[in-house]
């Protein structure tokens, strides 16, 4: 590794704590100086329930669900070629939310139960990129073509995940936080299977450097080097499809995380997957707890213009409006430019 690359990783994960920082204190009901107090060992019973048992899983969370995104639409692009390819535009994470809300209105899972919710995830995740596998494989498209396959999927799949909600609407608020995706309300709980689960799934994704990089040359010269092609692009999706259920089963669909990170970490790393990854997952956890952060000092700010203390701005929606804008920069960047 060289040492401007690895001086570029220790200033993003310096950029991960100043933003886990952040988002510790910006939090409602307790000040920087209470929250301070509670990490030196002070502070009431109540200060330290909403430091210790709120703030601090909710941070660790949104860090967690930031790097798998990351990771798993680095991964994504690179197996599938496509700089547009990402979660949320292949069918992955609509099926992973379709199946994490079929799940919730069946009664087989909940946000307290983040194993049973990570499996239907998976199941749902598979699904989806499953049917756009099928699409573009019967259509041989490009790139562009199978883009557009994983539109028309995802919007087949956010169409039944409404008839879901059709169905049982007493689901309304469980569909809603899958659906824009939030950190509030997480607890200890999530944590404790979010982190092994998306540290085994990165650390796998590490292991397929070396396959993915030929896979983003091309087939032929993927073969040409001794590789095959299905089973390693099969592989790589396997990882994407689980670093998403993970993140979805923790904290619903973040928009654009996943597609637009990996367009930084590029930028910044270079094609090098040996440290783009790890810097994908810095980014992704940075970008996440950091919208995290602010999303919680809009709320505040809002609550307090509007003079509605129940007035929440989920991170999903920052997220999304935030990656919007910057999509349509990467996309006018180089209409002919892959990375």
């Amino acid at each position: 590794m060289k040492p401007r690359t690895g001086m570029r990783l220790v200033l993003l994960a310096l950029l991960a704590l100043l933003c886990a920082v952040a988002d510790l204190l910006a939090g409602p009901a307790l000040s920087p100086s209470g929250v301070w107090e509670v990490l030196t060992g002070g502070g009431g019973t109540v200060e330290r329930h909403l430091v210790l048992q709120l703030r601090l899983p909710r941070l660790l969370v949104a860090l967690g669900a930031g790097a798998a995104l990351g990771v798993a639409g680095l991964v994504l692009q690179f197996a599938l070629r496509n700089p547009l390819a990402g979660p949320e535009v292949t069918g992955v994470t609509p099926g992973a939310v379709l199946g994490a809300v079929t799940a919730s209105g069946l009664g087989l899972a909940g946000w307290e139960s983040p194993a049973a919710v990570t499996t239907a995830a998976c199941l749902g995740g598979f699904a989806g990129a499953g049917l756009l596998w099928l699409l573009a494989g019967l259509s041989r498209g490009d790139a562009a073509t199978t883009a557009v396959y994983g539109v028309l999927v995802s919007a087949v799949l956010g169409g039944l995940t409404a008839m879901m909600l059709t169905a049982a609407p007493g689901q309304l608020g469980s569909v809603v936080q899958w659906l824009i995706g939030t950190t509030e309300g997480r607890v200890w709980e999530h944590w404790h299977f979010l982190w092994p689960w998306t540290l085994l799934w990165i650390v796998l994704a590490g292991l397929l450097a070396g396959p993915l990089t030929l896979l983003r040359c091309g087939d032929e010269q993927a073969s040409a080097a001794g590789l095959a092609p299905g089973p390693a692009r099969g592989a790589a999706l396997v990882c994407s499809v689980a670093l998403t259920a993970g993140a979805v089963s923790a904290v619903g669909a973040l928009g654009f995380v996943g597609l637009l990170v990996p367009h930084l970490a590029l930028a910044v790393f270079g094609a090098d997957l040996r440290v783009a990854l790890p810097g994908a997952a810095l980014t992704g956890a940075v970008v996440v707890c950091g919208a995290d952060a602010a999303a919680q000092l809009l709320s505040r700010a809002l609550a307090d213009l509007l003079d509605s203390d129940r007035l929440t701005l989920p991170v999903g929606a920052l997220t999304t409006c935030v990656g919007a804008a910057l999509l349509l920069l990467v996309v006018r960047r180089r209409p002919g430019e892959t990375h």
